[in-house]
């Protein structure tokens, strides 16, 4: 899947009133685009886009109001509350006052993948609150303040787990789970775990996405999702920022290659980026270990 960009959103964010402070442009998230901004008061029509649109609002109170060929609702939206609209349908609305948004836009591929039956339809909302989605759009923001290449597997757990709540508490209908879903054995098999854990190491000094991950289990991205955290105990970034670390420990005992090498045959974006995740899971450094070795 390519990645998303401006283009495949419904066109708010290229209004002259935005200037985004930060984006993933550029940065190959292929099924999310991630906005922050000051928004200024307007009123303008959009046409539907191929993606869902879900903006937090940071402060506030601010009336808005929306609807398709007119003005049909009306909230006033406190901080933390959502603006939910789905792919495909055209948007007129009005921002009654100046506010500071994250935009978020989901490409419909990745919302419904790991549905069966029925398509996963998001419902028109307008000032909802949902503490869960709020985290996991903060969370976002957080990786654009401080992006690093390696966040890429972290970026795909939680688009994933963004697409299961929108389809869990934001749908015109719950996807229900099938027989087949019900009688599914939790956790990876053994031959699964193999062959997820022979692809990270046979890739240790790039980005891993997670839908190659879940290729290589033979499951779709949230199913993989899932069952790997049921056997394992770990979200698969972390699974992997441990080989990565492990890996690291290893070179520093028993090669004198430097601690930079280590850092980029490692996956980490520089001696610094490993140096500060040693600290922060093993309570040393790079320098330190090498001296203990």
């Amino acid at each position: 899947m390519d990645e998303l960009s401006l283009l495949d959103t419904n066109g708010i964010l290229r209004q002259p009133w935005i200037r985004p402070a930060r984006t993933s442009a550029g940065l190959g998230w292929s099924g999310l685009y991630v906005s922050t901004q000051r928004e200024q008061p307007y009123r303008a029509a959009f046409a539907g886009a191929r993606s869902h649109l879900v903006i937090l609002h940071l402060d506030g109170p601010v009336t808005v109001r929306r609807g398709h060929l007119g003005l049909t609702s009306a909230r006033t939206v406190a901080p933390g509350g959502f603006f939910v609209h789905p792919a495909g349908k055209d948007l007129t609305v009005e921002l009654g006052g100046p506010l500071d948004t994250v935009h978020v836009y989901l490409d419909d591929a990745v919302l419904q993948q790991g549905h069966e039956g029925p398509r996963v339809e998001l419902a028109e909302e307008l000032g909802v609150a949902d503490p869960l989605l709020e985290q996991l759009v903060l969370t976002l923001d957080g990786v654009l303040r401080q992006w690093e290449p390696s966040a890429r597997t972290y970026v795909d757990q939680v688009e994933s787990l963004l697409a299961g709540q929108l389809a869990r508490r934001h749908g015109t209908r719950r996807p229900q789970a099938g027989p087949d879903d019900r009688a599914r054995p939790a956790g990876l098999s053994e031959r699964q775990l193999t062959r997820v854990r022979e692809l990270l190491e046979e890739r240790l000094a790039e980005p891993v996405p997670l839908a190659d991950m879940a290729a290589a289990a033979g499951l779709s991205v949230s199913h993989f999702a899932r069952q790997f955290k049921a056997r394992v105990g770990q979200a698969p970034h972390q699974y992997l920022l441990r080989l990565r670390l492990d890996a690291a420990v290893r070179l520093l005992r028993t090669r004198s290659m430097p601690i930079a090498a280590v850092a980029d045959s490692c996956g980490f974006t520089h001696q610094e980026h490993l140096t500060r995740v040693m600290r922060r899971h093993l309570q040393t450094t790079p320098a330190a270990v090498r001296r203990e070795a």
